[in-house]
């Protein structure tokens, strides 16, 4: 993409056409197909150590939360496992993740070294599985770690993503 620092990082989607700052198209290839929110995808072969789920968006101008959520399957009723829930919630500035595992929520764990998410700008959100646990990352800093609550990783194979965002890119 070309320009400067500044116009790159002054990219705004607006009336469904991504624009720099001085309005003119930019090349758009990472931004489409448009993903909607509340989002629910397959993740190919689930999890296994060594294998990374990449979220781009852009957070909401006026955010309460958003979560993204790694599953056991979409089932609603009885509901799917959750094998990681993560939510950003802003009134708190707390990225508080859990697991749910036969409708039963385990302990929450909320210590972060700081909230990295910000009103109006663009974020980047990976999850790489190791062989004990997910290491969280954002923005390329890791943030934290969550051990595995679930055995079977390949079980995993369900994204979910709700909340005051857009989502640019999934990978």
């Amino acid at each position: 993409m070309a320009g400067t620092v500044a116009e790159r990082d002054a990219l705004k989607i607006e009336d469904g056409h991504l624009n720099n700052s001085l309005g003119s198209p930019v090349q758009a290839d990472v931004y489409f197909p448009r993903l909607i929110v509340p989002f629910c995808g397959h993740i190919k072969g689930g999890m296994r150590p060594g294998k990374k789920i990449l979220v781009m968006g852009i957070v909401d101008l006026n955010p309460e939360s958003f979560g993204i959520s790694l599953t056991c399957g979409e089932s609603e009723d009885p509901p799917a496992d959750v094998a990681i829930e993560l939510k950003a919630v802003f009134t708190d500035r707390q990225f508080v993740r859990n697991s749910c595992i036969a409708g039963e929520w385990g302990e929450e764990q909320s210590s972060i070294p700081y909230f990295p998410f910000i009103p109006d700008q663009p974020f980047r959100v990976e999850i790489l599985c190791e062989h004990p646990r997910f290491r969280i990352f954002v923005d390329g800093h890791q943030l934290f770690d969550f051990y595995h609550r679930i055995e079977t990783l390949s079980a995993i194979d369900t994204i979910k993503i709700n909340g005051d965002l857009q989502l640019t890119k999934l990978g």
